[in-house]
């Protein structure tokens, strides 16, 4: 079991940056591999990014890659999200997601069953 609390969304110019943090509580963060997952309005929850259980792997969108990193601090229970050069068109809620399952994967990986309660990320033009 694991509770997730994120944080760091707001709004922000194209061009702008944010950086997404997702706390965890319980015992067993540094055991899953963890991912972001976002939703814009009128569409499909999508996968964003995902990690490994020590950060030796990360994986990204096609949409993404190249722009944002993921990261995590296990000392902290913590998962980052860094989104640079943003764009409209990544306006969204950001979900965390604990316990992804083969993030190595991008044919099928899916997701964990623990999820944060989202933050809204807007890019203006």
């Amino acid at each position: 079991q694991v509770q997730l609390i994120e944080s760091g969304g707001g709004l922000v110019q194209a061009g702008g940056s944010l950086r997404l943090s997702c706390a965890a509580s319980g015992r067993s963060f540094s055991s899953y591999e963890m991912g972001w997952f976002r939703q814009a309005p009128g569409k499909e929850r999508e996968f964003v990014a995902c990690i490994t259980w020590n950060g030796g792997t990360t994986n990204y969108a096609g949409s993404v890659k190249g722009r944002f990193t993921i990261t995590r601090d296990n000392a902290k229970n913590t998962l980052y999200l860094q989104m640079n050069s943003l764009k409209p068109e990544d306006t969204a809620v950001y979900y965390c997601n604990a316990d992804v399952r083969r993030c190595w994967s991008s044919s099928s990986r899916t997701a964990g069953d623990y999820w944060g309660q989202g933050t809204q990320v807007t890019v203006s033009t």
